[in-house]
């Protein structure tokens, strides 16, 4: 197959942070391991060995940006527009009450479907040989918060809180220390010397930190539909402690984490948790690697090829599913 993967996000491969940045490149890559030939169109500045790159024009239209020889698009965002070849979506995000979401779509995790009347998804998968190999019997001695801390859903705040009243320090990755957010709000905590951040880090500087932690503290505050802080935290060793917002219950089972609806009851979680690095990173490596999640592409590119709908119906925001738990 001739397979366009089209994505806006960053350019790849990504150098520090990237989200679906990740997770194309490790589709493109075990798409061409099985010899179908991978084209991206993706922001400037990419540049790949396994696959043809193309330069996405944001300000063109996207049909005429596709090439002929394409059988098949796989795009990783909405492009509201009809396109003329067979393609499919896959919806990283949470589109907003009232924006018409195509019926090719595809979620990343099962509470992220439901939430939009569908019962198609796919978990994402990353390409582990791309990250640094893991020390699993390293001290552990910290604990560690991993996203944006700059939006405040992701709730840094809430993380650092968990982390001192269980007595612990936590590292931020992926937020700088003096914001005018964080002296607006958080000024407690950045003071304290158990609060650390570490800014943007690249992948071996997080890996390294990741692997002296004990575990990810992630209090989302709305519903995340995949969580890649998650699976890197695993793969690392570490155990996870969130709310139960979004895809977190159906990711964190009690042998690698702890899901709560208060500060207070993961706090107590965090202090009587059974770690096992081992299993934490066996867990990541099994389920969600970038193979696995291929082949089920696979089997929908077909489907699609085969002039086939992915969902029976439209899928449509569901109120009584996209509300939040509540968290003290």
């Amino acid at each position: 197959m001739n397979i366009l993967i089209v994505d806006r996000s960053g350019a790849i491969p990504v150098k520090k942070y990237g989200g679906t940045e990740r997770v194309i490149w490790g589709l493109g890559k075990e798409l061409s391991k099985l010899g179908h030939r991978v084209t991206y169109l993706v922001p400037e500045g990419s540049k790949c060995d396994f696959a043809t790159v193309l330069t996405l024009d944001k300000s063109l239209s996207l049909d005429i940006q596709i090439p002929d020889y394409i059988d098949i698009i796989h795009l990783n965002y909405n492009p509201k527009i009809k396109l003329n070849k067979p393609y499919l979506i896959t919806m990283h995000g949470n589109p907003p009450k009232g924006e018409e979401i195509d019926i090719n779509t595809v979620f990343i995790s099962k509470n992220q479907a439901k939430r939009y009347n569908s019962n198609l998804y796919i978990h994402n998968g990353l390409d582990w040989s791309e990250f640094s190999t893991i020390d699993l019997h390293s001290l552990r001695s910290h604990y560690h918060f991993l996203g944006k801390a700059s939006w405040k859903v992701k709730n840094v705040f809430g993380a650092i809180s968990i982390a001192l009243k269980s007595k612990n320090t936590i590292l931020i990755l992926g937020g700088e220390k003096w914001t005018f957010w964080n002296l607006k709000r958080g000024l407690k905590y950045i003071l304290n010397p158990k609060v650390i951040f570490k800014g943007m880090v690249d992948n071996t500087t997080k890996m390294d930190i990741m692997q002296k932690s004990k575990g990810l503290i992630f209090p989302v505050l709305w519903h995340e539909p995949f969580g890649l802080a998650i699976i890197e935290s695993l793969y690392a060793g570490c155990a996870v402690f969130g709310t139960k917002n979004g895809s977190l219950e159906e990711l964190i089972t009690p042998e690698i984490g702890f899901t709560g609806n208060s500060s207070d009851e993961i706090s107590n979680a965090i202090k009587e948790f059974n770690y096992n690095p081992k299993y934490c990173h066996e867990y990541a490596l099994k389920h969600f690697n970038s193979k696995v999640m291929t082949e089920k592409y696979l089997e929908l590119y077909k489907k699609v090829l085969n002039g086939a709908y992915l969902n029976a119906d439209t899928p449509k925001y569901i109120e009584e599913y996209n509300k939040i738990s509540k968290f003290i």
